[in-house]
C-alpha cells in the first residue's frame, strides 16, 4: 500500500499540490486491487469515475467488429486513465484490464468534480493533462495512418528511451503481441521488422529486453 500512495503524492495530475489539498484528495481517493487479467471497466461502462495506477501496469483498448484489438495506451504507475468518460459524463469509450497484478486508486466522478470547483490549482494540472493526452492522441493517429511499421516501432522505442531515462536500451512492459496491437500491426510482421532492425545493426533483442545499437538511427527512422 506504500508503494500506491507514494505513487498517488507523486503523480503528475496532483503535481505542485500543497500538503492540505492532498489531503483532501486522499480522503476522497477508493484503493482497489486488480489481478493481472482483470478488466477494470468495459467500453459502455458507465464513466462514474477515473483511476490512477499505485502500482502495475494496465493497458487500454478497443475491440473491432470483427474481434481485432487495437491497444490506445499502456499505463503504469502514477498514470491515470478513464478520466475524459468521468468529466464529459459519459460511458468509457474502450475497455482497461490490468497486464500485471495492480493497485488502484478510484476517484468517485462527483467528488472529484467537486474538488476541481475547489482547487483552481487542480484545475490547471486537469487542463494539462488532457492536452497531453490529445497530444499523444493525435501523435498516434498519424503514425497509425501515415506510417509504416519500422517508421512506428522506432518511434516507440525512442519514446521509451526518453520515458525510461536512457538512450542505449529499453524494457518492455509488454509482450511482443501486446506491442504488435499498440503499433496497429501483427505479431508477424513485428518479428520481421525487428529481425530487419536486427540485422541493419539498430537493435539488439533479448528478450524483453532491446538494446538501441544505433539510437540516432532510430530517430532518423522514426520520422519517416
Amino acid at each position: 500500500m506504500m508503494a500506491g500512495v507514494h505513487a498517488l503524492e507523486n503523480a503528475a495530475l496532483f503535481a505542485g499540490l500543497p500538503q492540505d489539498q492532498m489531503e483532501e484528495i486522499r480522503r476522497i481517493a477508493v484503493s482497489r486491487r486488480v489481478k493481472k487479467g482483470e478488466l477494470i471497466f468495459s467500453q459502455g461502462d458507465s464513466g462514474n469515475g477515473f483511476y490512477i495506477i499505485g502500482d502495475g501496469v494496465v493497458k487500454v483498448f478497443t475491440v473491432s467488429s470483427e474481434g481485432k484489438e487495437q491497444i490506445l495506451h499502456i499505463l503504469s504507475t502514477g498514470e491515470p486513465f478513464g478520466e475524459v468518460a468521468a468529466f464529459t459524463a459519459q460511458p468509457f469509450p474502450a475497455h482497461a484490464q490490468a497486464l500485471t497484478d495492480a493497485e488502484l486508486w478510484f476517484f468517485p466522478r462527483s467528488a472529484f468534480v467537486g474538488l476541481v470547483e475547489k482547487l483552481p490549482s487542480l484545475s490547471l494540472n486537469m487542463i494539462a493533462l488532457l492536452c497531453v493526452r490529445l497530444h499523444q492522441f493525435a501523435a498516434q493517429v498519424e503514425s497509425l495512418s501515415l506510417k509504416a511499421v519500422p517508421s512506428r516501432l522506432a518511434a516507440y522505442l525512442v519514446y521509451l528511451a526518453r520515458e525510461q531515462g536512457r538512450r542505449d536500451r529499453v524494457l518492455l512492459k509488454i509482450s511482443k503481441g501486446q506491442l504488435a496491437s499498440l503499433l496497429g500491426t501483427i505479431p508477424e510482421t513485428l518479428s520481421r521488422v525487428l529481425g530487419r532492425l536486427t540485422e541493419q545493426g539498430l537493435i539488439a533483442v533479448d528478450g524483453k529486453s532491446i538494446h538501441l545499437t544505433d539510437i540516432k538511427a532510430l530517430e532518423a527512422l522514426s520520422v519517416q
